[in-house]
């Protein structure tokens, strides 16, 4: 049993407890069921639970949300415009995010997805210095995705 200043009391019995925590006009709560024998405190329950929600709010607040962006090339897009996206791409990497290339076929295009994997490769080469490939380049019905994301420092 743990009393409400957080000091260690002992082994009592439940009814012990019990009498204990209404002498100190607080809860009994059970902090850990598993142990053997159950560990028990002496506290406000409405305040251990307003703190418990303060605390989960606080660590989702100071979470990263991962941001993803986006590139979209064909397989004819010529090596100026990719360029261009890459240098966007680049940016965005260096800024922590993660970048989805994404090369979409029109038409009969997708009869040379050889083109498309050409094309990813040469993007995921020209970022080598920042990114890391996190999904290989696949193809999804239409398109062919790959997705990097920034590399650790």
């Amino acid at each position: 049993m743990i009393g409400p200043e957080g000091e260690h009391i002992g082994v009592v019995s439940l009814q012990e407890a019990l009498r204990r925590a209404e002498e100190y006009g607080l809860d009994l709560v059970e902090i850990a069921p598993t142990a053997d024998p159950p560990v028990v405190r002496i506290i406000d329950y409405g305040k251990f639970i307003y703190e418990q929600t303060k605390k989960e709010r606080e660590a989702r607040r100071s979470q990263k949300q991962a941001e993803v962006k986006e590139i979209r090339l064909r397989p004819k897009t010529n090596e100026h415009h990719r360029e261009i996206k890459v240098r966007d791409a680049r940016r965005w990497l260096e800024e922590g995010m993660k970048v989805k290339v994404r090369v979409r076929f029109r038409g009969r295009e997708i009869t040379y997805p050889e083109l498309a994997q050409q094309q990813l490769q040469a993007v995921a080469q020209e970022l080598a210095d920042v990114a890391v490939i996190e999904q290989e380049p696949n193809l999804e019905g239409r398109t062919m995705l790959m997705i990097l994301a920034p590399k650790k420092k």
